[in-house]
């Protein structure tokens, strides 16, 4: 449900009216226990976001890995390791699907933990996999559990942030989904790729631990009828100093005036389908950079191009790169605004997906007997093959243009896309409308990662990295004719600037 009104300020909004007006030390006192609070519950919801992270780029280092495997049941062919790769995104979007119904059903809160259970139990089939169903299915499971959380916890996060901390909280899971991933190259520095997936149960189950004592949103209690439970959950999450019953009341106005769910010819209404139509391409913009196919392939990509480092090394540092790039995001989103940083982050995309495309096509290629790269062989496990004499340093360029593009998405299209979703949504629309977004963002993410292999066996590798490369073009466009500027702004400024137009709400 709709967010709350907290820490809003100027002429709009006083959330905290109090007589006499509070000292600054009682303001920062009460500040810090609030956001506190809210940090610690951000921190259990996000960790759903850490499992998606690991479970995503778990084929990384396991492709290459069961490539050589000497078990005929295990060993994968070009074909097996696509699909390996890419049935996690249609097990994603199917967790966007039943978001749609379980957003609004369950509650936000009780939809991330119920994500535990096919996580869990993926995590636990590839550990002890015999054969390529079980990997398969296992894949499915924790993209489903990836898919679900991805709809249900920026909703979470949007709903208990205060306005002033929202963009910080609102690159939590893009943060967290980060960590996950760079945890996951760490690890396959270390271990064998079943304990890679034994590892993955641990987050999942200190998820839920801490979920449980975790209060559910007080929209979404309010928005049942549960309004004692509501009251107490927001004087949690304020503390106990704070005063949330002039809140509380502005809460359950505006939940009482959108109680009912939004009908079909309600939703053709502009300011309806424009912020819907707003989020919804954000989402395929997003994944048509070629994020999800990079890391997926990430270490068979670099294995199919000269490179200076040992490609498992080179994915490590990519991780690390990306984590710190969201970091840099997370600080500075309620600083310089998300236009400027969606801005900042497709020029950076379009540069090192340009140059990507180009070291490939005219640089030191892998030498084979047909004179083909790597990735365009039958089998991924022939990416190692002797590389033509590099020029020195020029073999830094793929390590260098894939940390460029992974510092460029997380920096702004990686989270903001996933907060403005949060943000720009209608109330009475939120729930289903934000499973649409996941769902059509992970069907597109399907179709680009099952087709990056045959593409590349007929065009080339370079041919991905121009594509993604226009696309980048594409969203630098989109973004200055159709994202608004939402830094600072409670979501009831968000959703009156949709419906009546005026800009003057987003200045």
């Amino acid at each position: 449900m709709q967010e709350p009104l907290l820490g809003a300020e100027g002429p709009d909004y006083d959330t905290f009216p109090e007589k006499p007006p509070p000292s600054p030390e009682d303001r920062a006192r009460v500040g810090a226990l609030q956001n506190k609070r809210v940090f610690l519950a951000t921190f259990a919801a996000v960790l759903g976001n850490f499992s998606f992270g690991y479970a995503l780029v778990y084929t990384s280092p396991v492709i290459p890995a069961l490539e050589h495997s000497l078990d005929p049941d295990l060993h994968l062919t070009k074909s097996q390791a696509s699909w390996f790769g890419s049935v996690f995104t249609l097990g994603a979007a199917a967790g966007g699907l039943s978001a749609m119904i379980l957003n609004d059903l369950l509650g936000r809160k009780l939809s991330i933990m119920f994500s535990a259970v096919p996580s869990a139990a993926g995590y636990a089939l590839m550990a002890g996999a015999h054969g390529l169903w079980m990997l398969l299915l296992g894949r499915t499971l924790t993209g489903f559990a990836g898919g679900l959380t991805a709809a249900c916890i920026p909703v979470y996060v949007s709903e208990i942030a205060p306005p002033g901390v929202r963009g910080a909280l609102g690159a939590t899971p893009q943060l967290m989904a980060v960590f996950g991933s760079l945890s996951l190259y760490a690890l396959g520095l270390l271990l064998p790729w079943r304990w890679l997936a034994v590892a993955g149960e641990a987050p999942v189950l200190v998820m839920i631990l801490l979920l449980s004592f975790m209060p559910n949103s007080p929209r979404f209690l309010l928005s049942r009828g549960r309004d004692e439970e509501a009251l107490r959950a927001l004087a949690w999450l304020r503390g106990t100093d704070a005063d949330v019953h002039w809140e509380f009341e502005q809460i359950q106005d505006n939940v009482r005036r959108q109680s009912s769910r939004v009908s079909w010819a309600e939703a053709r209404a502009p300011h309806v389908c424009r912020p819907i139509a707003v989020a919804l391409l954000m989402r395929l913009l997003q994944q048509l950079t070629g994020i999800t196919p990079i890391l997926v392939y990430l270490q068979s990509i670099f294995d199919s191009t000269a490179v200076l480092l040992p490609p498992k090394d080179d994915a490590a540092i990519v991780g690390a790169v990306r984590l710190l790039s969201v970091l840099i995001a997370a600080l500075t989103m309620d600083l310089a605004g998300r236009k400027v940083l969606l801005f900042v982050s497709a020029a950076i995309m379009f540069a090192a997906n340009l140059t990507l495309g180009l070291y490939i096509h005219f640089g030191p290629r892998p030498l084979s007997p047909n004179g083909t790269a790597g990735l365009e062989s039958e089998s991924w496990g022939n990416l190692a093959q002797p590389l033509a004499a590099p020029a020195g340093y020029l073999t830094l360029v793929p390590l260098l243009a894939t940390m460029f593009f992974i510092m460029g998405y997380a920096m702004g299209w990686g989270p903001i896309t996933w907060l403005l979703m949060s943000e720009v949504l209608p109330l009475r629309a939120r729930g289903v409308a934000s499973g649409l977004c996941v769902l059509a963002s992970w069907l597109t993410a399907f179709v680009l990662t099952k087709s990056f292999l045959p593409v590349v066996s007929a065009f080339g590798l370079q041919v991905p990295f121009f594509f993604f490369a226009a696309i980048c073009l594409v969203s630098l466009v989109f973004t200055g004719c159709c994202v608004p500027e939402t830094k600072g702004r409670s979501l009831e400024q968000i959703e009156s600037f949709f419906r009546t137009g005026r800009r003057s709400f987003l200045r």
